[in-house]
This record gives C-alpha cells, sequence and structure tokens, in this order.
C-alpha cells in the first residue's frame, strides 16, 4: 500500500482510535529496535506469515534511513533452496538476547510452541510486542500489544489485521515520530521481576 492509499486509509478512519493507536505502537516498535539493525524479529503464527509486513517494513527502512526497522523474517517451514531472506527457522527465536525484538503477528491463536519460544525469548531479555486477534496469553506475554479488538465502540469488521499492519508499518518509517518511553505499569514491573527471577543462571553456573 503506497503512501496515497495510506493518506486515504487515515482519513477515512479519522475519527477512530486506530490511527493514534497504529502511531503509539510504530513508536514503541521505533523504540524498541537498536540502531545496529538486524535485531527485530518477525514471526507469524503456523498458518499466518507475515512477509507482507515484512516486505513493508524493509520498504519504510530504506526510505527513512533507518535500517533497524528491516526485520528478520522467521518462519515455521523453511524449504529446501529458498533463499537466505526466507531461510531462517524458528530456531532463530532461541537465539534473541537483549537488544533484540520479537514482533509477532498473529491473527488467531499461536500454538503452545510459538508461545513458548517468545516466552524464552522474553525472559532472556528480549523486547515482545505483538499484533495480535485479542488473544490473551500473547497479550500477557507482550510489552506492548495491539489488537484489532481492543476498540469495542467500532464495528466489529471496521478493520482487519492486514490493515493496521499498513498502519503501522506507514507511521513507522514516519520524521520526527515520537517514541517516548512509558512509564512502567505494575503489572509491567511485576512481570520484569519474574523473568528476572525465573531467569537462569550465569553460564559460569
Amino acid at each position: 500500500m503506497d503512501a496515497v492509499r495510506v493518506a486515504l486509509l487515515r482519513e477515512v478512519l479519522a475519527g477512530t482510535q486506530w490511527p493514534a493507536a497504529a502511531r503509539r505502537f510504530a513508536g514503541s516498535l521505533r523504540h524498541a529496535v537498536v540502531p545496529a539493525g538486524g535485531n527485530l524479529l518477525l514471526v507469524g503464527t503456523e498458518g499466518y506469515e507475515p512477509w507482507h509486513l515484512a516486505a513493508h517494513l524493509v520498504d519504510e527502512a530504506a526510505w527513512c534511513g533507518l535500517p533497524e526497522l528491516a526485520p528478520t523474517l522467521v518462519r515455521h517451514r523453511v524449504l529446501p533452496g529458498e533463499p537466505a531472506h526466507l531461510s531462517v527457522g524458528l530456531g532463530r527465536l532461541a537465539a534473541a538476547r537483549r537488544g533484540h525484538t520479537v514482533l509477532v503477528v498473529a491473527p488467531e491463536r499461536p500454538g503452545e510452541g510459538l508461545l513458548e519460544r517468545v516466552h524464552d525469548a522474553r525472559r532472556a531479555g528480549a523486547t515482545v510486542l505483538s499484533l495480535d486477534g485479542g488473544d490473551p496469553d500473547l497479550a500477557a506475554l507482550a510489552h506492548d500489544a495491539l489488537s484489532v479488538r481492543e476498540a469495542p465502540e467500532e464495528p466489529p469488521t471496521a478493520l482487519d489485521l492486514d490493515t493496521v499492519q499498513h498502519l503501522v508499518s506507514a507511521a513507522a518509517g514516519e520524521n520526527g515520530l515520537p517514541a517516548p518511553r512509558r512509564p512502567r505499569r505494575f503489572r509491567d514491573r511485576l512481570a520484569r521481576l519474574a523473568d528476572q527471577l525465573t531467569a537462569p543462571p550465569p553460564g559460569r553456573w
């Protein structure tokens, strides 16, 4: 979706929560990624692969001069002979540490295997973000989440997750996008403490 279509979409959605919500989430994404680049891991569910979002973020990264926005697409199934950028499997999540960002796109409930891998990445220090259809387990894992069902005042068919992804990717590449460090809620502080208490001991042990 090009810039003109995104502008038209925002005009149609004026007066709803979505343009501001997309910019807020894009700010969280911009704030989470590190300048070195290569540390944004984008993963979908077994039945949904967010390759379209991956392509848009690569374009935005190039246009706005922020290579850290270009994601590594992590796939549930990798077929032999596929190009390198399409050959990263779920094992990549096991290497996620502090400084990495895991962006999960899940229109339906993620499988337990994916949730466990994302949980392990969070325990290891990675930042977890999710674009989802309202799954509570994924929302509990994420440091920040944007769900298409977070606005009960909107008609249930107002937007789908693909449209929200267009809004987020376009906002992520905007010049001057604010990315404030949001105050931690009590639940966030408690979750971080739990992560630290359950983290594995240092390597020397």
